[in-house]
């Protein structure tokens, strides 16, 4: 059971806030570096349910700064049916998956992807859409971030490679996650049914979701179009080593 201590509070509102600042720098897919910050005061399970609302109303807000204009429609025609698909099988098969594999397999594949870029330069190579790809693209997504709010690398795995400008990258990868959020909040409710104590930490969080989102808005204006692709990418090494670090401590524990 939660603890609703001022010590919960502060961190987790310092938690959501993260995550906040990056969904209005960078357009989504990097939640799961907040959460680290969440597993100080609760365990995971109830930080995805503390988590799954307030990605909703973040991404209704982050709609003001990443308007239609940004997004990429060529991309998310292939890419929401294989999220939508992947939410889907992440909900039936969440209590059955081994988490622990997947944040290992889904670390590995990222940071082999980054290695290449780095490899080849860590320039931005622009590559053809593959329709193909971006359905594939858009399962992994969908099922890793049901299973563990980490839908990110298999988005920016596709996304990064076509060169995007970088509003249309974050606004894409924002208008993504916010059709992938809003369809698994439910099931996480169903599936965490939170108490009246994570209800009334998710209100005294909700302050947070304007100020970390217009911060990392103006972030975003302050990058050039090479900053924010090297950024994008570090990120992705951060969120590699922490599934990393999840799927291993997990085995080991």
């Amino acid at each position: 059971m939660l603890d609703l201590t001022v010590a919960t509070i502060l961190v987790a509102f310092a938690g959501v806030f993260l995550i906040c600042v990056l969904r209005g720098a960078f357009g989504g897919g990097f939640a799961i570096i907040g959460i680290p910050l969440l597993s100080l005061v609760m365990d995971p399970v109830t930080a995805g349910g503390l988590l799954a609302p307030l990605f909703v109303a973040t991404d209704l807000f982050a709609l003001r700064y990443w308007k239609p204009s940004t997004w990429s429609r060529p991309d998310l025609l292939p890419l929401l049916p294989g999220l939508l698909v992947g939410i889907g099988l992440g909900y039936l098969l969440f209590r059955y998956l081994d988490h622990r594999a997947i944040a290992i397999v889904m670390a590995a594949v990222t940071l082999l992807f980054v290695g290449l870029w780095f490899v080849k330069g860590a320039t931005v190579t622009v590559r053809p859409r593959s329709t193909p790809k971006a359905i594939t693209a858009g399962l992994a997504s969908g099922m890793t971030t049901m299973v563990a709010h980490s839908g990110g690398p298999p988005l920016a795995m596709y996304l990064l490679p076509l060169g995007l400008s970088k509003a249309v990258y974050a606004g894409t990868t924002s208008l993504f996650f916010t059709v992938g959020n809003a369809t698994k909040a439910v099931p996480w409710l169903l599936l965490v049914q939170p108490t009246t104590q994570v209800w009334t930490l998710m209100a005294l969080c909700l302050p947070a979701i304007p100020a970390g989102v217009w911060l990392g808005w103006r972030l975003h204006g302050r990058l050039d179009q090479r900053q924010t692709y090297r950024a994008c990418y570090g990120l992705l090494v951060v969120t590699a080593l922490k599934l990393l670090w999840d799927g291993v401590s997990g085995y080991l524990a």
